[in-house]
């Protein structure tokens, strides 16, 4: 009878199993609440941000075109002139040493634009190149620490040797090196400073990159400034020895990420690398580790068809029309806004006002933006700010072409800049919670994608220099299609899906079937008002 009475009266269900604990909530379980030593841990490791900005924007004072001035006395010299290009050889002068930049150096002030935006573009051509070539090695052989440590490295030596150019044939080919090393210096950084720390820091830690960005390249007018009637080559050797320090304090302070490590299969390590950072956050990891084995990644047998390729995630992305659309969404504005944000500072120049000042505001302009995209993405969706932001950027662009040269239109370029800057940092955190971590139980995906959304931001770095080539002359060239790009491309935000305030996805099948029950909750909405009309 006692068994009876106990035994329960429907018996006819079958009881579900239970779900296996994502990667997010095992990590953050076993890490516990990040301490101050974790959260400065991973701000040092943001800094590399600071060192890719300063290859960057480095070329806006290497590659600058000075003032020069009229030296004889005959008439055929005007310093009203628009160019010395028509002028006799010894009629004018360079108000400056030659050696302060490569233009003024190799004579390329009559050389054509597209001479002169070919170092620019050979570097943005190598940020390209390196990020389609290595944008996988990060979430599969190397992981995030080799990879950052790899690049940041290799970016260094590359920025050294380019200040023993001779001529601008080997300078932009030594740009090209140094664009292609650099390529995956800010995702690889976005990816493993989000990955050691909490939930609750993710954001912080990802506009703390951004500031440190920021700070690299407010570094650059200083930079330049000093070394103002030197040689432009000291600027390389300089950036180039300071982030090589650099690299050697993430060598022996920064860990891998025990994300990584678990979708790999690499438990152990995990193990190891979670302990380290639960040592800091004043938590002492005494249990099993039930969790963390009971958190397994199952394998995908369509993505398992790409084999041992390092574009087995690209593979995987591919087979699924939802992560194709909104991979092509987020690369489609990503575009819009490097072709602002990398053509902007290069563009300054032809503002007409004191190059080191304009590049010192724009550099300002970035910390007001962090701090305002910290707050948008705290308090508004992401597919709004990023389309009230490209509107912003897209007509202040275009009221540069009017407004005279003064500080109305300096105004106008920084408004344009900041809500680029802030758009910026929005898409990218954006385009981290878009994608999954992993396709399968092997290979990656979200960093694979931010690299992709980087890389489309690059693409548009690589016509920005020959715009603004085209613009020292007809200013209205570069402004106009600056101001049309973002504006009509940042539109295409509206075929996103909304993410601010969702869990992040472990696996592409489990985001699969989250977009599949949206579609789903949207077609019974639509029928559900087809029958209230009728």
């Amino acid at each position: 009878m006692a068994d009876t009475a106990t035994a329960p009266l429907i018996t006819n269900h079958k009881a579900k199993p239970a779900k296996a604990p994502s990667v997010d909530d095992t990590i953050e379980a076993y890490m516990g609440t990040t301490g101050t030593v974790q959260l400065l841990k991973a701000v040092l490791l943001a800094f590399a941000w600071a060192f890719d900005a300063q290859q960057v924007f480095i070329s806006v004072f290497t590659d600058a075109e000075p003032n020069w001035h009229c030296t004889g006395s005959d008439g055929t010299c005007s310093d009203a002139a628009a160019s010395p290009c028509a002028l006799p050889a010894g009629a004018w002068a360079w108000d400056r040493p030659p050696v302060t930049s490569v233009v003024s150096e190799w004579s390329l002030k009559c050389a054509g634009p597209i001479l002169v935006s070919l170092p620019a573009s050979s570097f943005f051509a190598g940020c390209l190149a390196g990020g389609f070539l290595l944008t996988t090695l990060a979430d599969s052989l190397l992981g995030r620490r080799k990879m950052l440590l790899a690049s940041i490295v290799s970016m260094s030596v590359a920025s050294a040797l380019t200040a023993l150019s001779p001529n601008v044939w080997a300078y932009s080919a030594l740009r090209f090196v140094s664009g292609f090393a650099r390529s995956m210096v800010g995702t690889c950084t976005m990816v493993l400073s989000t990955e050691v720390v909490g939930k609750k820091w993710r954001e912080t830690v990802c506009v703390a990159g951004f500031f440190c960005f920021t700070l690299g390249f407010l570094s650059l007018p200083a930079l330049a400034y000093t070394f103002r009637d030197a040689s432009w080559r000291n600027m390389y050797l300089w950036t180039s020895v300071s982030s090589l320090c650099y690299s050697i304090l993430i060598y022996f302070l920064i860990q891998e990420s025990p994300r990584w490590l678990l979708v790999r299969g690499r438990k152990q390590d995990a193990i190891e690398a979670l302990q380290q950072i639960a040592s800091l956050n004043g938590n002492s990891m005494t249990s099993s580790f039930s969790m963390l084995h009971a958190c397994t990644m199952q394998e995908d047998a369509a993505g398992s068809s790409g084999g041992d390729s390092v574009f087995a995630t690209l593979h995987s992305m591919w087979q699924r029309p939802w992560a194709l659309r909104r991979l092509a969404a987020i690369m489609t504005v990503s575009f819009g806004v490097g072709t602002v944000y990398y053509g902007m500072p290069l563009n300054v120049g032809n503002l007409g006002s004191n190059l080191y000042l304009s590049v010192m505001y724009n550099a300002l302009a970035e910390l007001p933006s962090s701090i305002l995209s910290c707050l948008l993405m705290g308090t508004i969706n992401r597919r709004s700010s990023v389309m009230g932001l490209t509107t912003v950027a897209g007509l202040c662009s275009l009221a540069c072409i009017v407004i005279p040269q003064g500080a109305a239109r300096m105004a106008a370029e920084l408004v344009s800049f900041s809500a680029t800057c802030t758009m910026l940092t929005v898409i990218l955190m954006y385009s981290i919670e878009l994608f999954p971590t992993s396709t399968t139980s092997r290979w990656s995906v979200r960093n694979s994608a931010v690299g992709l959304v980087r890389q489309a931001l690059v693409l548009g770095g690589v016509a920005a220099p020959v715009l603004v080539a085209l613009g020292r002359d007809k200013s209205f060239l570069s402004f106009s299609v600056f101001g049309l790009a973002i504006g009509c491309l940042g539109m295409f935000a509206a075929f996103l899906p909304e993410t601010r305030g969702k869990s992040m996805s472990d696996t592409m099948d489990e985001e699969e079937q989250k977009e599949a029950a949206v579609a789903n909750c949207a077609v019974h909405h639509r029928d559900s008002s087809s029958s209230d009309l009728v």
